[in-house]
């Protein structure tokens, strides 16, 4: 995490006054130097949900000496102007992408949990490598899609409310303004669950007061969750309560996605006639989390080979996946499962919450070099210099 007082100024409220806070926090910043090895295409930012703004996580992917750094957010690619400028300032390689939820009615895994935590039948991809002249266009796309998610999370709201007496949070009030919403910023899930996490520390305060109020509700707190709740000086402490609201309090409102969720055949097209790289995301099964934060959960490798067989099917070019979250048998699977099938490799881990770093150690061992190959010809393909025969 960057200094607390180089984050705030990095998140002003507007993109012009972030930007010229960027200009003048780089007059006296010293970076490391880039490590060839350190790559992230998966940097979340205000625009879907994360404690950086464009111009923040540009600043932090170099500060923790990135050598290229990819923003992704959910259902919106609005924050990437900035972020390419932000780029160019600290001197860094960008790429561009976003990330959106599909539906699989009409193939091989209609029905069928793929990669969703939350939802069968429906998965997630991200479009990467966008041409920078087809930002707009993007957006614009998914505008609808955004508006339709608005009508669910205010339902998921009202569901909020009628489980926890107390709390009266309303969605125009308590959750737009935690979002880039205006400037056509994605509003998820997560989102509702920090209006309510800042709504629960508003009611009942922090420490061994919130860890009762959690109980009483029956929440059960692991160790580490109960810790965090006691660490009333920690800055981020709604980000804490908000990551245990997420996987104990979701499941409880959730409503599934419908209109929100185009076709996937339709984002696969989508993102070729902008001149794109269409992926899907890899999960895996989870059972002794690899990373300690994931809740053991059964997802897509009974039946991976299906998946690839989908992927050709639908003309999906390429895959995406977090190395570190992955076992090396899951890894060494999937990894020759592309290879067989001429499928191009991404990868990514997504940054969303303070105590995450930006850098993903996985990518120092060598097995993972095509990845970092592959990042550079995303970013030759979003500027044109070198095309990828994809598709």
């Amino acid at each position: 995490m960057i200094d607390q007082k180089i984050l705030t100024l990095l998140n002003a409220p507007t993109r012009q006054e972030r930007i010229a806070n960027l200009k003048e926090v780089l007059k006296t910043a010293e970076f490391p130097p880039m490590v060839d090895q350190y790559i992230n295409n998966h940097i979340h930012t205000t625009y879907s949900f994360s404690p950086y703004s464009p111009t923040a996580a540009v600043y932090a992917a170099r500060a923790e000496g990135l050598c290229t750094a990819g923003i992704v957010d959910h259902d919106s690619i609005a924050g990437a102007p900035e972020f390419l400028e932000a780029a160019a300032l600290v001197g860094i390689p960008a790429t561009v992408g976003m990330e959106c939820r599909a539906s699989m009615d009409g193939t091989l895994l209609e029905g069928r949990r793929t990669n969703n935590p939350d939802q069968v039948g429906v998965s997630y991809m991200t479009i990467q490598g966008v041409p920078h002249d087809k930002i707009d266009d993007l957006n614009q796309w998914f505008a609808p899609y955004r508006a339709a998610r608005d009508v669910r999370n205010r339902k998921m709201i009202d569901k909020i409310n009628d489980l926890l007496p107390g709390i009266s949070l309303d969605y125009d009030r308590d959750v737009l303004p935690l979002s880039q919403h205006a400037d056509g910023g994605g509003v998820t899930e997560r989102h509702l669950m920090y209006a309510l996490a800042l709504a629960m520390v508003k009611q009942n305060g922090k420490g061994q007061s919130m860890v009762d109020y959690l109980q009483s509700i029956g929440l059960s707190l692991s160790d580490k969750q109960k810790a965090q709740m006691l660490d009333t000086e920690y800055p981020f402490y709604e980000y804490d309560l908000l990551g245990l609201l997420k996987s104990a309090f979701v499941p409880k409102i959730y409503i599934d996605a419908t209109d929100e969720c185009p076709n996937i055949r339709d984002v696969v097209k989508l993102a070729k006639d902008v001149g794109a790289v269409p992926c899907y995301a890899y999960l895996g099964d989870v059972g002794d989390s690899v990373t300690g934060d994931k809740k053991a959960q059964k997802f897509e490798d009974d039946y991976l080979d299906d998946v690839f067989t989908c992927l050709k099917d639908i003309g999906m070019p390429a895959v995406t996946y977090m190395p570190t979250r992955n076992t090396q048998q899951q890894l060494e699977r999937l990894r020759k499962l592309c290879d067989d099938n001429g499928i191009f490799q991404v990868s990514g881990e997504d940054i969303n919450t303070p105590r995450q770093s930006f850098v993903i150690r996985a990518m120092e061992n060598p097995m993972f070099s095509n990845l970092i190959d592959a990042t550079w010809r995303l970013i030759d393909y979003e500027t044109g210099k070198r095309p990828m025969d994809l598709y």
